[in-house]
């Protein structure tokens, strides 16, 4: 998903369908404005950024992914993972995704499309399917996310992890404070923690990298 991460690697047209899918304001949560920034740390260190923009109103709406992680040994470059992703919303409905993917020289890419038959995504190493009409994309901006299906932008597979919702904690950002957000787990095919704030928006993330280790997001 990208809901990118060092374990997670392996974590955007037709109107006809428009009818037939989920009221607007059941997909669709808050955008927190022209962007959402977080920092990515691992034992301590920041090893990168995840960043995401969002241009137009919520019912015509454009939002971009650029996740750029780098994990070194001194002036060694051990690790490099780059993500691009850009979601394409027409009257609060995803309709269209397009992704590309750098896992260390490993290329992915992901395209999905609404058409009359649903929301039809295909990955490089994913066969064509119709998601569900509840599937998103694991972009974690929108919490709606939380609700049902995700679809898995890096390589497009569809995941179906359970949710649940631990309680409320005051996580730390990048420029020192803190911020009052709704922790919820996801265990299953997919395992990490994330927070949305008071306003639903993308708060944090965190999850164990492959050698044990913590890798957590601070809000910029």
């Amino acid at each position: 998903m990208s809901g990118v991460s060092l374990t997670r690697r392996s974590l955007m047209l037709g109107g006809g369908a428009f009818a037939a899918m989920p009221a607007f304001a059941d997909l669709i949560s808050a955008t927190p404005g022209p962007s959402l920034g977080f920092r990515v740390i691992r034992k301590g260190t920041v090893i990168g950024t995840h960043m995401l923009t969002f241009e137009g109103p919520l019912d015509d709406l454009t939002v971009r992914v650029a996740v750029d992680l780098a994990v070194g040994f001194g002036p060694i470059t051990l690790f490099r993972y780059t993500h691009r992703a850009v979601e394409i919303w027409r009257n609060g409905q995803v309709v269209g995704l397009d992704t590309k993917t750098n896992d260390d020289g490993t290329h992915h890419t992901v395209t999905g499309r609404r058409t009359d038959a649903g929301f039809v995504v295909e990955g490089t190493k994913t066969a064509r399917y119709v998601a569900p009409d509840n599937a998103l994309p694991a972009t974690h901006w929108n919490r709606k996310m939380l609700d049902g299906p995700l679809i898995n932008t890096q390589d497009g597979r569809l995941m179906h992890p359970t949710v649940q919702a631990v309680g409320t904690d005051a996580i730390p950002t990048a420029e020192g404070g803190t911020i009052t957000a709704s922790h919820f787990a996801m265990s299953g095919d997919v395992q990490l923690d994330t927070w949305y704030d008071t306003t639903s928006n993308w708060a944090g993330v965190c999850f164990k990298a492959s050698d044990g280790s913590l890798v957590r997001y601070e809000r910029i």
